[in-house]
């Protein structure tokens, strides 16, 4: 690539960096960083969850001077991993020499960017790479950087953070105060926390957009997929069925797939991009946890705000959403593992075990009512009984508005309401 439109490009950029940090909110997983580190920091998530912004802040926070390329910038889609030696020499020309530090975001559009990465670290720099596909990100990293890279998975904002971010005061008890906040989380619901929407009016417009651009530019074009469309299509599917089991077979029966091979293939591609996750069975046998995984929308602001959104007013998977993605942001922090329980078709279901090692932590219940009897006993007998089995006495019933303990069989399982569930510490 040509030397002088590359350095005019970087300097662009250096100028965009510079204008933006009004709007940031600290994250949580700013924690997870090792700055003095020998290891490349890698941040991974889906697009637009605010990779590389919390990359700039942790950066910036630290009084650090670094370089910075956006290898995702249309201009630089020709880029090769010939051509990185020439960026290097460009971001040299315009930050110094002295440079210790470089940010390089959306790494995985350039192949081969793992030679370059480790050059660098031979030669003493930090690096702080951003990528947005897992599978290709982890397969260079497990392969080319043993051991020397600290990875980082970043969601879209928490509910903490959107409180944050609007200013949504956390202190105060007086009604006022109480119907503001249950407001927040009502819209948290709905529209989720990808952090460039919320200073967007048409949320749905930017959602929709964000899910083409999920679907087209990092499955269809990475994966040389001839037919998008059926991917769309099972992309809407799986995600107006969150909270479910996905049924491989179905789906190639449903969509006109070749096998159920390819089913599986087109399901791990949406996974990959972070636009669904999927929840393994807890089981001590390997091949139960690979089969019937439950699939969940990385943000539940998916839910709802695309075209052929089926499951508007279904609050309680939305609220099941919500749990899971938090549970996830917990378990990294603490390197647990989240599995849902289900021993048998007859069995009840208890929809998140939290895992240390083989040894089971917490019982996650979530229900958007209780108020039935009938409801009541049908969440708390299925926590009672998978606390027996699985030697587990940390029990907790997420539920939209209410906050308790109740003794169940001699078990004290924790009534929490879903809004001071979710921030966790921050609660009032």
């Amino acid at each position: 690539m040509d030397e002088k439109k590359l350095l005019q490009v970087l300097a662009e950029q250096k100028e965009e960096i510079t204008t933006r940090r009004d709007s940031w909110v600290p994250r949580s997983e700013e924690a997870l960083f090792e700055m003095d580190s020998s290891l490349a920091q890698v941040v991974i998530g889906v697009r637009r969850s605010g990779k590389s912004t919390i990359c700039h802040k942790v950066l910036q926070d630290h009084g650090i001077n670094y370089a910075y390329a956006n290898l995702d910038d249309d201009r630089l889609m020709s880029l090769s991993v010939e051509d990185l030696n020439t960026l290097l020499l460009c971001l040299y020309q315009l930050y110094g020499t002295d440079i210790q530090y470089i940010l390089l975001d959306e790494i995985q559009n350039v192949d081969g960017w793992h030679l370059f990465v480790n050059r660098l670290l031979r030669q003493g720099l930090h690096v702080f790479v951003t990528g947005s596909n897992a599978k290709l990100l982890s397969s260079e990293l497990v392969t080319h950087l043993t051991g020397r890279y600290n990875e980082i998975r970043l969601y879209p904002l928490s509910f903490a953070e959107y409180c944050a971010f609007h200013q949504v005061n956390l202190q105060d008890v007086t009604t006022k105060a109480e119907a503001a906040r249950k407001s927040a989380f009502l819209e948290y619901l709905q529209y989720g926390g990808f952090p460039e929407l919320q200073n967007i009016n048409n949320k749905r417009a930017y959602i929709q957009s964000l899910f083409n651009s999920i679907i087209l530019k990092d499955i269809a074009g990475r994966f040389k997929i001839r037919h998008a469309e059926v991917l769309r299509t099972i992309a809407n599917h799986i995600i107006n069925n969150s909270c479910q089991e996905v049924n491989y077979k179905s789906l190639a029966e449903n969509f006109g797939l070749n096998s159920t091979t390819t089913a599986i293939k087109y399901v791990d591609y949406l996974k990959q991009a972070f636009l669904i996750g999927l929840l393994s069975k807890h089981s001590f046998k390997s091949k139960v946890r690979l089969r019937n995984s439950k699939a969940y929308v990385i943000d539940t602001g998916f839910i709802a705000n695309r075209e052929n959104a089926l499951s508007q007013e279904n609050l309680g998977w939305r609220l099941e959403n919500m749990v899971y993605i938090e549970l996830l942001r917990r378990a990294a922090k603490e390197f647990d593992d989240v599995y849902y329980y289900k021993p048998s078709s007859q069995s009840k279901e208890v929809d998140f075990v939290v895992c240390r090692q083989d040894k089971a932590k917490e019982l996650v219940q979530v229900a958007y009512e209780i108020d039935s009897t009938k409801a009541f006993n049908r969440e708390t007998s299925a926590l009672v009984q998978a606390s027996d089995v699985l030697k587990c006495n940390e029990l907790t019933l997420v539920c939209f508005d209410e906050s308790r303990d109740e003794i169940v069989k001699g078990k004290t399982i924790h009534i929490k309401n879903a809004l001071e569930w979710s921030l966790g510490s921050e609660k009032v």
